[in-house]
């Protein structure tokens, strides 16, 4: 057995991005410098959106978006029971309320079907519906829109584990073409890191200079914005327009990204060439273990390669599995707990029963990936899955 502990995920790092890190270091600007605009505008390019927001989390761009497209207290977003946390929590941060939705038992998606039994609980009270591209397979986005826009609905796509992953008109996660924003994350284990920092895309410009707004305290410079018109002769003057908190990225996570961001092609092939290799490994352990559930049409990207396991019919628990694995060097994680069943929500809508949901999580176990798996690591993953289960 090898001594390299292989964790699920992992940030490839080269010296061109320790090069850039270290450009921005010895700038003139730490934060809210050049290399914000630079990387928005490149991040933009790639995914086939006219706008990018930078901002210092995910969270901060799920917030920022569902603040700029108007969600207020007396709201309600329907946001699906398997996600992590933030995905519902921005919802709360508005004072809105949260509605959960099921998912498909086999990708752990927002389905149109369970869009629409979750809206009928909404009632008038839906404003917004938060698809998850769950592990980099994009949700029926056509479909979904086809149900929300004639209630008047927005959508923000959180897209934070679908970077470079293609719906079926070929476009990118990002592109924005059924939704007003989508939402992706730099955490170190996504297909691009930052150390942290996230992203929102959208079509619409006056969204995104609402969020560019609220980013950074609410507050105005600009000579031509300011409501006292003496102001723009006084260099020290600042106004506040709007509620806003300290959502910045600093520049040295955007040069960070930026560097990472001329590799994304390298990194999105390398991942699709590791989830073949899985696949192609797994299939004689079918039914018993099964490779993640895709859609058709989809040319998925995975941040996860989350696949799907029979604990019962094999006899064995998730926890017995996982600290087995762990003792053979293989890394494992669960993604993701159901949010509706996280106590902060129990305690503000009562006990919620997701059958696909439930379905979902029961089997889900995440597996090793990321771009500096070595070409045999799939192998060595899958050969110490079939020992422990004993297949």
């Amino acid at each position: 057995m090898s001594d390299r502990y292989l964790p699920y995920g992992r940030q490839s790092i080269d010296q061109d991005d320790i090069d850039a890190v270290t450009r921005a270091l010895q700038s003139d600007y730490l934060t809210t410098g050049p290399e914000i605009s630079a990387f928005e505008a490149e991040f933009a390019q790639a995914v086939a959106s006219p706008n990018g927001v930078a901002c210092n989390s995910a969270t901060a761009a799920l917030h920022m978006a569902y603040d700029g497209l108007g969600l207020r207290p007396g709201d309600a977003v329907i946001v699906p029971a398997v996600t992590f946390l933030a995905t519902a929590n921005a919802a709360r941060f508005c004072g809105a309320d949260v509605v959960f939705c099921d998912v498909d038992p086999e990708t752990g998606l927002m389905t149109p079907d369970t869009l629409r039994e979750a809206l009928a609980r909404a009632q008038d009270r839906a404003r917004l519906v938060a698809p998850v591209h769950l592990g980099g397979v994009m949700c029926a986005m056509e479909d979904i829109a086809a149900l929300a826009r004639p209630l008047g609905l927005a959508i923000v796509e959180d897209s934070c584990h679908a970077l470079a992953s293609l719906d079926e008109a070929g476009q990118p996660a990002g592109a924005c073409p059924n939704s007003d924003a989508a939402t992706f994350s730099f955490h170190p284990v996504k297909t691009l890191a930052c150390g942290e920092g996230g992203m929102v895309t959208t079509r619409d410009a006056a969204l995104a200079e609402r969020m560019r707004l609220t980013r950074s305290h609410g507050m105005v410079r600009d000579g031509a914005r300011l409501e006292r018109a003496t102001g723009a002769q006084e260099p020290w003057w600042y106004e506040m327009h709007a509620l806003g908190w300290n959502y910045r990225m600093p520049d040295i996570n955007a040069a960070l990204g930026r560097s990472q961001l001329t590799k994304l092609s390298r990194f999105a092939q390398r991942r699709r060439d590791l989830s073949s290799r899985y696949d192609a490994l797994l299939a004689p352990l079918s039914p018993h273990v099964q490779p993640p559930a895709g859609r058709p049409g989809i040319d998925a990207c995975r941040h996860l390669y989350n696949v799907r396991i029979d604990f019962e019919a094999l006899d064995v628990t998730r926890t017995e599995l996982m600290r087995a694995l762990s003792q053979q060097g293989v890394g494992t994680q669960v993604h993701y707990i159901p949010v509706s069943d996280q106590p902060y929500y129990k305690a503000l809508y009562g006990e919620q029963r997701f059958e696909g949901a439930d379905r979902y999580y029961a089997r889900t176990l995440s597996l090793p990936l990321y771009p500096a798996m070595d070409d045999g690591d799939p192998e060595r993953v899958v050969t110490a899955l079939k020992a422990v289960l004993g297949l």
